[in-house]
């Protein structure tokens, strides 16, 4: 039997998924007042849990923020510090998250600021200003303007239209390749993951990926390293001029 366009079965189907997707909403929901509940409460441990949980079926910048203060609140400084730059990698611009982040890592033993010429750490700081969908989004939509005031530069017959189709089309042109170039730069970063905090209390990094290196430095749990190389259980890592071999188990990728 049709309704319209629609069998009987369609509609079942449509209704059913309807529902199912509603049933997931709000037990999702549900989790998720319950571990704010257990975070307002004191029961950090459990929240923490919970957050986990809810991480496990779908990444979400507020989760990941929670979860960092409720491991903040266990005195757990590198699980923190780990879990509010996850949440940054997926909302460049939460201030509470950039604020609790700071916070966290000035208790922590190294707290090492990188010394970059200024104009990589703008670029770096404009590149992180938005996500990557975004930058995407921001892209495309200047090209478009770029290309329809570049028929308006080709079509038009006043000079003053003409004038002004071509200086838009090569600025928005100019900034699109900037927009796209920053959502590579985030595509590449978010993909090859090479950013890391170290979870071991005490890391002694060495010469060489094996036992026998000498002892090059020691970096403390809540420093974060970028990975360089990896080779079996050992990553080479640097942390500000620093550079070494350690176990791939002392440090989780943000």
């Amino acid at each position: 039997m049709k309704i319209g366009n629609l069998t009987i079965t369609s509609l079942r189907y449509y209704v059913i998924t309807t529902l199912l997707l509603f049933s997931a909403f709000t037990f999702a929901q549900d989790a998720f007042d319950a571990a704010n509940a257990a975070y307002a409460d004191g029961r950090y441990e459990e929240a923490a849990a919970m957050y986990q949980t809810l991480l496990d079926e779908q990444s979400d910048a507020t989760l990941y923020y929670n979860l960092g203060n409720s491991r903040f609140k266990q005195g757990e400084l590198a699980q923190a510090i780990l879990n509010y730059e996850r949440a940054l990698r997926l909302k460049p611009n939460y201030k509470d998250a950039q604020y609790n982040l700071a916070f966290a890592q000035s208790r922590i033993t190294d707290n090492i600021v990188e010394q970059d010429f200024f104009l990589s750490s703008w670029a770096r700081t404009v590149r992180n200003s938005l996500s990557e969908r975004t930058w995407w989004s921001t892209s495309i939509g200047l090209f478009i303007c770029a290309l329809i005031t570049l028929l308006l530069f080709l079509l038009g017959r006043e000079l003053w239209l003409r004038k002004t189709a071509f200086h838009v089309a090569w600025i928005a042109l100019l900034f699109s390749l900037i927009a796209g170039l920053n959502a590579g730069s985030l595509r590449q970063r978010n993909t090859l993951r090479n950013e890391a905090i170290i979870t071991q209390g005490v890391v002694n990094v060495k010469s060489s990926p094996d036992r026998s290196g000498t002892d090059l430095f020691t970096i403390h749990e809540g420093t974060k390293v970028t990975i360089r190389e990896t080779l079996g259980e050992w990553v080479n890592v640097s942390v500000g001029s620093n550079e070494g071999w350690m176990k791939a188990a002392h440090l989780e990728r943000i």
